[in-house]
């Protein structure tokens, strides 16, 4: 049977916004093409129809992934095809993630993946607020238990007046690149580098783009009223009170006490006897009312409800400071006798072995993105291994977390740094993890 293809249009910034669904990738769970001047995307929303009971995390994967075909270009490289995603793909994948996922009903345990493709591109108009617009209109035309749609737009600063979705070209010359996305009520995410602005200008752009994005999630609603998708078949588990007095009764005080301890490793064992002595009482051959899944995810439902709790009360917090003390801070300069430059930094138990290198322009990084080339002269890269919470695990390539962490350290860094002009030198800084309970990130 042909579906008859549904649109929706609409102004954002003074610039047209086209959302088509229904024409394209009809065997997804759902599918939309967003296109800004020429700027376009395409995003899948696809959902398993099974889950697991016994999961108890929400499995959502987001792949936002970059097409040279849209901007006329051929791939590099022997293969001439794309290959591994890029540093910028995997960046842009975690935007769309961070204010999608919350929003799903926390019972929801099905696999859903969503896909953004960019398919053609002018190189004035960034690709990412289209994915996340994509990504909104894709969920909220599934049927599934979402809580949204969201909206999302990027503020520039200039001039002192604020610029919404400013183009590329206008974001070299702005003080401020900040993107923030939500719903009709909150905002759920913001994103940002400034040069040195004041709290003020920077609440106030993250309140002007919520405003801005009100006609992206409007428009949003009313696509999803035209599609009028079938609801996702998904029964919402009644709360099991008797589990939640039981586990209440075995597992609250000790975590109580657990989460006096200010030592991380001391506290982490004390949780995990906790858990297996609530998972020894409740889970037996002879009652098999109760489930091991179910108990570990009740012992883990406390103990967020303790740490926040006691906040709530106005009580300390778990190593016994207030919420606005921070840990004592020691740092160590020249801890290396080779390189260019290092330090130590410790905070309690959070610390970073923190390296920079030198280099000429002929070092800097060669970008080859879709809007074009270009050369980077700072890079900073973050590294976590296992050993830095006490574990084993694999080694090898940045894994999406260390990716994300060394952009959020490089976004702080950056404004300070000089111009090239100026200072004719490549910079790489590389964080090396090497114990980690909290904000390592910020070490």
């Amino acid at each position: 049977m042909k579906l008859e293809a549904i649109k929706q249009e609409f102004e954002l910034a003074g610039r047209t916004v086209t959302i088509e669904t229904r024409e394209i990738g009809r065997q997804a769970t759902s599918a939309v093409m967003v296109d800004i001047e020429g700027t376009t995307v395409f995003v899948t929303c696809v959902a398993s129809k099974s889950s697991d009971p016994s999961r108890d995390f929400f499995p959502l994967t987001v792949d936002y992934q970059e097409r040279t075909y849209a901007a006329g270009k051929i791939p590099g490289g022997f293969f001439r095809r794309e290959g591994r995603p890029s540093e910028h793909e995997i960046l842009v994948s975690r935007l769309i993630d961070r204010p999608v996922r919350p929003l799903f009903d926390e019972a929801f345990t099905n696999e859903v993946q969503i896909i953004a493709t960019v398919m053609s591109v002018n190189p004035e108009i960034a690709t990412d607020i289209v994915a996340l617009i994509g990504a909104s209109a894709a969920v909220s035309t599934a049927g599934l238990p979402f809580n949204g749609p969201i909206g999302a737009v990027r503020v520039g600063y200039q001039n002192g007046e604020y610029v919404v979705n400013p183009t590329l070209s206008e974001l070299k010359t702005s003080d401020l690149d900040l993107v923030v996305a939500g719903t009709e009520s909150a905002v759920l995410m913001v994103e940002s580098e400034a040069n040195l602005l004041s709290e003020e200008v920077m609440l106030g752009a993250v309140m002007h783009g919520h405003e801005a994005m009100q006609v992206i999630i409007n428009n949003i609603k009313e696509l999803a009223g035209k599609v009028n998708a079938d609801v996702f078949p998904f029964e919402k588990p009644e709360k099991n009170q008797a589990l939640v007095d039981a586990v209440e009764k075995e597992a609250r005080a000790g975590l109580e006490a657990a989460f006096k301890l200010q030592v991380k490793q001391e506290r982490s064992d004390a949780i995990s006897a906790v858990q297996a002595k609530a998972v020894e009482a409740l889970v037996t051959d002879a009652d098999d009312s109760f489930t091991e899944s179910e108990v570990v995810r009740e012992v883990s439902r406390i103990s967020s409800d303790v740490v926040r709790g006691s906040i709530l009360r106005g009580e300390p917090r778990i190593d016994g400071r207030d919420t606005k003390t921070v840990r004592p801070i020691e740092v160590k300069v020249g801890v290396l006798p080779r390189t260019h430059g290092s330090a130590l930094f410790t905070r309690c138990e959070t610390q970073a072995i923190v390296v920079a290198t030198l280099g000429t322009e002929r070092d800097a990084q060669i970008i080859d993105a879709l809007e074009g080339e270009y050369k980077e002269n700072f890079m900073l890269h973050y590294n976590f291994p296992p050993y830095s919470v006490g574990e084993t695990g694999r080694v090898g390539s940045p894994k999406r977390r260390e990716i994300g962490h060394g952009r959020l350290a490089k976004r702080g860094v950056h404004a300070v740094l000089p111009n090239m002009e100026e200072y004719p030198y490549t910079i790489r800084v590389v964080s090396e993890i090497t114990e980690s309970n909290g904000s390592s990130s910020m070490a």
